[in-house]
């Protein structure tokens, strides 16, 4: 199986590099700096897990020039989904597969509206990391997850392709029947995790730590479970009280990489985190005060520092 990876941020970089480190096909598209500095010297990863030093690696900006992929995972920010999804064209096989691994709930309809469903994989990244500086990969924390699934639920010969990979480079992979809900499952936890560490500026220890931060980060998973159970999806009664224990269970000095965009200047994915709370809840009747304060607070800050 080859795998194109489209965006080399905290998790195309993280997931990728170590797919190529273990002998896998993997080709990468990225731009910049950043492209440069892979192209010159190599990949690495910054980790208290699995660090990476100057691996050479298959990089390019023109998805045109090398051979198409039998699986495409998209990693770019989301503002930049609808141009990576034309710019990638090139890298889909006719009976390839593209899944997109960004934050948010509405990649997996994106992704479908441009290459149709049964091209479309279902994709979600549980990982701290993000890019420390051109052609290096800050991992934060020890947490590093892959989920991937057919929209229509259960498996698939492309699937198991990609369980073989991920088994061989040791990356923790699930698969589970159910890709929708796992979405928003990460949905419900990043999007308040996101939400409360930007806010407030801090990790989320200090954050669970007094009280007030801590009773709006759970009022925050409220929320969101809310939307996610108005909108059909079959969360567990539980689901905020399981989000909460994971939450407690990171390390102490964990930020979003909200937080790391909003210390650089750069542009915030806040429209598709609380800000798609917010605007999901006001269509479906669910009232969604935290989150609708979160997206006000940070809005000046959205666009980035000119």
């Amino acid at each position: 199986m080859r795998v194109a990876i489209v965006g080399v941020g905290g998790v195309g970089g993280y997931f990728g590099g170590l797919l190529a480190e273990s002998g896998a096909d993997v080709v990468f598209i990225a731009r910049g700096a950043h492209l440069k500095a892979l192209q010159q010297d190599g990949l690495s990863i910054e980790s208290n897990v699995r660090p990476l030093k100057n691996l050479p690696i298959q990089v390019t900006d023109d998805p045109a020039s090398v051979k198409p992929a039998d699986l495409v995972l998209l990693s770019v920010k989301l503002w930049d989904t609808e141009s990576a999804l034309q710019h990638a064209k090139p890298l889909v096989k006719p009976d390839g597969a593209i899944a997109s691994l960004q934050n948010g709930i509405e990649a997996v309809d994106k992704v479908m509206a441009v290459y149709g469903k049964a091209a479309t994989l279902g994709g979600v990244a549980h990982i701290a990391a993000l890019i420390e500086k051109p052609g290096v990969i800050r991992h934060n924390g020890t947490m590093a997850k892959l989920t991937l699934g057919e929209v229509d639920g259960g498996r698939s010969a492309r699937l198991d392709a990609f369980a073989a990979l991920a088994e061989t480079a040791k990356l923790e992979l699930a698969l589970p029947d159910d890709i929708h809900r796992a979405i928003w499952d990460k949905f419900v936890f990043l999007a308040s995790f996101s939400g409360l560490t930007a806010l407030t500026r801090n990790s989320i220890g200090p954050i669970l730590a007094e009280p007030k931060t801590r009773a709006l980060y759970i009022a925050a998973l409220q929320e969101a479970c809310a939307v996610a159970r108005a909108k059909g999806v079959g969360l567990a009664a539980d689901h905020y009280e399981r989000a909460l224990g994971l939450s407690e269970k990171l390390p102490g000095s964990m930020k979003a990489s909200m937080l790391g965009d909003l210390e650089r200047g750069n542009k915030l994915e806040l429209p598709w985190l609380s800000g798609a709370v917010a605007r999901l809840g006001a269509e479906l009747g669910v009232p969604t005060p935290t989150h609708g304060f979160i997206q006000a607070a940070l809005q000046l800050a959205a666009n980035g520092r000119a």
